[in-house]
């Protein structure tokens, strides 16, 4: 009985909820209304003889579904037909939905019920069941019409949890649609929030908390933090996007979305290579109080590099042959590079332009050849995470030549907005058309970023490696001589850059990287730096002091001056930059009298002289700023003089006449409250308030409205304050939208003069660059180097090598050779000698020293003449190339078959003990026949590194053109002989290295020294020296027979014949006695 009154009880209270959600959802309240009035009836539900007593819940208690309430309506629906049970499930679905948000306990329970309830055997009568389904009949029906209201809002459910999600989610999760690939930065308020993903991202990388919160996980970073956390996430190699607030409280309360969700839009994206604009600018927040350290270190470069590939037809894809088009764009600098070359399978070239770029970010097509994939991946692997270049993928679409011409067309002629778009056009299309593919990718990608109008003017575009203008270093050769970074740790430090760079700028750095890796071929050129570098040397003029002084800390002025003609950068940044220059321009135009008498050499003169004039339109836009202003960021007090701006004006002018209005309204005030003296006051920003004592309170009008209070005193508003207050700050609000249009315009103007001022910046790089040679030279015994056209010669006298010199500093001397290679003369020196004997770096110091005379600095030796040479081409070391699939000996060869292709008469070849990866007799094979074809074809200045004596005979076949040397040692004989035991016993000979180069050809190459040296065990030491005594005596036997056999081969005499013979008996019966 007692289980079928509360059956009864049920089924009455799912009738009376069927009625009241009918009249729910038949009546056009809001949706608020309409969620109250479910969980009221849901608490019906949930509390059936609660509900005899009180009918209207309390609003602090949360809804719960009672367990036993729901099990006993999951009896009365186990034997009715279908309709019954998809009215429960509904039921409980529907139920769960709207409460989520303030029962999460009831996601869980749901599993749970279906599960781990027990049902209850219940037997009730069939009469009693009929009763029951109408009465549910009628909970389905009003379900179902409450499913029809719902229809249109299915998009709001989390599929997953079935709960509602929040505005705020909604907002997200349509912008993480558009930006699927972009870690998102949503503004709320005061902070920036993570969601979902992006979240645990954040979490993990910036070890933030991250917690659940409605549907997705949550992180919180604040608004003033941004741009440290920015930094760290793109140093990781993720896309960053930051979404804003578009909207301020006040105008939207007066809008007419004033109860809607704040509207909010993507206003930047920052990936490795487009860290550019104020959410991260790293060059006013030094001056913050804001730790230096928490600012990542900007590398000198960062480019964007584009790969396009186009393989012409089916024989060279079999091969591996392609033509490959590339596009190197630095947003920050606004430079942009492009190069077109047809390479090989081992992609040499291509790697060459890699690591000469140092590129952060490449873009690519979905589908690239197998072997530039090996290539990108064995580049990628080889750095650290936070220093990994970052691959970003584009469909193959964007670099099809149909599609990327469309682009570039409609790009050019439509998007650019200038008249001379046509010819810009058909400079673009002049290009090679795997670099037009090239161009039309960054297109796209850069518009991603707006960043795309440093790519409108053609004419600042730059070819990347010109054979008439600049020195040919691979990628090789660079790697080899360490040029930009050491080969133990990929530092600079011990690189022939960090030896070089003393300059005080940044942009002076970037462009004295652009000369090392780039030195000239016209002597001119490398006559008028050295020119230079020797006027600042020995000048006793006080300007050449001035002028680096100029120079010193000195801001990023380049990749500030590009972030204005972006307009991304902020007040505090432009007013930097542009005071920056301003002072420049002063300081040089005061030294243009003395620039005029003291300084000689045209490249030094013409660069500064050049500098006040391309500077001077920079004045103007400083006197508009106001300075303390500009400083805060304040925007609305930025332009002293407002005749340029009317709307500005404008804006203002309305806000001093409401100001007036409530100013005149004080004196109301002061009659109605009866006190004369009475005064505005302004408690935690709310300003215009009137502060009444509260023994006073009686005098106040009682349509004043009370906005705060303390034991001693209330503050109010009237009326006419509070509606004119309101106008007030719509149209604050509304003067910093004006204001922030106005200065986007600002800046618009102030871009006209970015290449002149460009020009200026790349002067005083230039000037930077001089100076820092200048440093160089100071140091001791280096000389101004002799460089001439057209003659074929290095000669060096005691040159040094220069970084192993710097890193032994005074202490350790490094020990000077001489070189003496001519086209005329000896071309080609073979050098032997001991392991550890100095050959490797004596080698490096003749490439290294040609390098730096060409780049017009002065050379450690102390003298020297340098033809100019038009391509450096190296072969050293020993190391496999997993990623490539290639061996050892293969990596050899490849770089060899790379040089011979390649090298000319005028080019210096190295080729470091080439062969040593395979037999002795097919090393030797290589070796000889490859120096053979560069001694009699390819007539180059050629050093060549051998362990093979064979090789050394070449010098009887060319004596003229070649010449055998080696590195000097002594044969320490005392001390070997001390160490010799029982005359069986063999040890392995110690030698002193005298690290000089010497002529003739050193007969062993005493790597048992070596073995010691390296601590290898004395047993093992004593066996190998034992095996190499056994193995010699071998060797000079078998050489012994051959020339004796030789000499019988030419005896006719049988007298002379038979004396041989005696004399062999002889020989060997002293063989056998021994």
């Amino acid at each position: 009985m007692r289980r079928r009154r509360g059956a009864a009880a049920g089924a009455e209270q799912a009738s009376e909820l069927g009625t009241k959600r009918r009249t729910s959802t038949e009546s056009s309240e809001p949706c608020e209304k309409k969620t109250k009035a479910r969980q009221i009836t849901l608490e019906d539900v949930c509390n059936p003889l609660k509900t005899q007593d009180k009918k209207e819940p309390q609003k602090s208690e949360k809804p719960r579904i009672c367990l036993q309430t729901l099990d006993r309506l999951r009896e009365f629906c186990s034997d009715s037909d279908q309709p019954c049970n998809r009215v429960r499930e509904d039921s409980f679905r529907e139920t769960e939905s709207p409460n989520l948000e303030k029962c999460p306990s009831i996601i869980g329970r749901s599993s749970q019920l279906k599960n781990t309830l027990p049902s209850w055997d219940a037997s009730p009568k069939v009469a009693q069941k009929e009763e029951l389904r109408c009465d549910l009949s009628q909970f389905s029906a009003s379900l179902k019409s409450y499913e029809n209201t719902q229809n249109t809002s299915d998009t709001n459910l989390n599929k997953r949890t079935k709960s509602i999600y929040t505005p705020l989610e909604l907002q997200f999760i349509e912008m993480k649609k558009q930006y699927k690939d972009a870690v998102l930065c949503v503004e709320c308020g005061y902070k920036y929030r993570f969601f979902g993903e992006d979240a645990e991202i954040a979490a993990k990388e910036l070890n933030i908390y991250c917690h659940q919160d409605h549907n997705f996980m949550t992180a919180s970073i604040p608004s003033h933090r941004l741009f440290v956390h920015v930094r760290r996430l793109v140093a990781k190699g993720y896309k960053v996007g930051v979404i804003k607030q578009m909207e301020t409280a006040a105008l939207k309360a007066a809008g007419e979305n004033k109860s809607s969700l704040f509207s909010r839009k993507l206003t930047a994206l920052y990936t490795k290579s487009t860290l550019i604009g104020e959410d991260v600018n790293p060059l006013l927040k030094l001056d913050d109080s804001v730790d230096v350290e928490e600012v990542t270190t900007d590398v000198p470069d960062n480019y964007l590099l584009c790969i396009c590939e186009n393989g012409e037809n089916l024989k060279d894809r079999k091969k591996g042959d392609t033509v490959i088009g590339i596009m190197a764009i630095q947003p920050t600098t606004g430079e942009v590079i492009f190069d077109s070359f047809r390479d090989c399978a081992s992609r040499l070239e291509l790697e060459s332009r890699v690591l000469r770029l140092q590129p952060v970010e490449i873009i690519l097509p979905s589908s690239l050849s197998d072997q530039s994939e090996k290539l990108i991946n064995s580049i990628t692997s080889m750095r650290l995470r936070d220093d990994r270049i970052r691959i970003e993928r584009m469909e193959n679409l964007h670099f099809e030549y149909s599609h990327a011409f469309q682009l570039i067309t409609d790009f050019y002629a439509k998007e650019v907005p200038d008249t001379t778009g046509p010819q810009k056009l058909s400079v673009i299309l002049s290009l090679d058309k795997p670099v037009i593919c090239s161009l039309a990718a960054v297109i796209v990608y850069l518009k991603e970023f707006n960043l795309e109008r440093m790519l409108y003017n053609p004419s600042n575009f730059k070819r990347l490696s010109s054979e008439t203008e600049y020195m040919t270093i691979n990628g090789t050769t660079m790697k080899n001589l360490e040029i930009l970074q050491n080969q133990t740790d990929m530092k600079t430090k011990g690189s022939l850059l960090w030896v070089l760079d003393h300059t005080k700028t940044s942009f002076g750095r970037r462009k004295l990287k652009k000369w090392v890796t780039q030195p000239l071929m016209k002597s001119s050129e490398i006559n008028a730096r050295l020119d230079a570098v020797s006027e600042i040397l020995l000048s006793e003029s006080s300007v050449f002091g001035q002028i680096r002084n100029l120079l010193c800390k000195l801001p990023d002025i380049e990749r500030g001056l590009c972030s204005v003609f972006h307009k991304k950068c902020s007040t505090q940044e432009f007013f930097l930059i542009v005071s920056t220059l301003s002072r420049l321009d002063l300081e040089i135009q005061a030294l243009v009298p003395v620039i005029h008498s003291h300084v000689k050499t045209p490249l030094l003169q013409n660069a500064l002289l050049e500098i006040p004039e391309l500077l001077s339109p920079v004045k103007h836009y400083l006197k508009i700023l106001n300075e303390e202003a500009a400083k805060t960021g304040d925007k609305t007090q930025l332009f002293k003089d407002l005749t340029d701006f009317p709307v500005i004006r404008k804006r203002k002018e309305e806000i001093l006449d409401v100001l007036s209005k409530i100013q005149l309204h004080l004196l109301d005030i002061r009659k109605q409250i009866k006190n004369p003296s009475a005064e505005y006051v302004t408690v935690s920003g709310q300003e215009f308030m009137i502060e009444v004592k509260n023994s006073h309170k009686s005098s106040v009008p009682s349509d004043w409205v009370m906005v705060s209070s303390t034991k001693a005193v209330s503050r109010f508003h009237s009326p006419f304050v509070i509606e004119n207050y309101r106008h007030l700050n719509q149209l604050r609000e509304q003067l910093v939208l004006d204001c922030s249009a106005e200065w986007l315009n600002f800046l618009d103007h102030f871009s006209e003069h970015y290449h002149p001022v460009s020009k200026a910046i790349g002067h005083l790089a230039t000037v930077d660059c001089l100076f820092s040679l200048a440093q160089v030279a100071k140091q001791g015994d280096y000389c101004r180097p002799t460089v001439q056209d057209n003659r074929q010669e290095i000669i060096i006298k005691n040159g040094r090598h220069p970084v192993i010199d710097v890193l032994l500093g005074e202490q350790d001397q490094y020990v000077p050779n001489t070189t003496n290679l001519s086209g005329d003369g000896e071309r080609v020196m073979i050098i032997t000698g001991p392991n550890m004997g100095g050959k490797s770096s004596y080698i490096k110091q003749v490439a290294l020293i040609t390098v730096m005379a060409q780049i017009g600095s002065y050379v450690p030796a102390e003298e020297s003449t340098i033809g100019v040479v038009d391509g450096i081409f190296t072969r050293m070391g020993a190391a496999d190339n997993i990623y490539k699939g290639r061996s050892t000996f293969m990596e050899e060869l490849t770089d060899t078959a790379e040089i011979i292709r390649k090298a000319t008469s005028r080019s210096l070849v190295i080729l470091d003990e080439l062969g040593r990866g395979t037999s002795t007799h097919d090393g030797i094979a290589i070796a000889y026949a490859t120096l053979e074809h560069f001694i009699r074809d390819v007539e180059s200045l050629t050093l060549f590194v051998t362990h093979y004596p064979s090789v050394c005979e070449l010098e009887k076949m060319y004596p003229e053109k070649v010449g055998n040397y080696h590195m000097a040692f002594l044969v320490n004989e005392e001390e070997s002989t001390e160490q010799k035991g029982s005359e069986d016993e063999e040890n392995p000979e110690f030698i002193t290295f005298l690290y000089q180069i010497t002529k003739g050809v050193s007969a062993r190459s005493y790597g048992l020294n070596v073995a010691k040296l390296a601590d290898i065990p004395e047993e093992i030491l004593k066996k190998a020296a034992h095996k190499s005594k056994e193995l010699e005596r071998i060797v000079n036997m078998k050489r012994k027979k051959l020339k004796s056999f030789a000499e019988v081969w030419k005896i006719n005499d049988s007298q002379e014949l038979q004396k041989w013979k005696s004399m062999c008996e002889h020989e060997d019966e002293r063989k056998d006695s021994f």
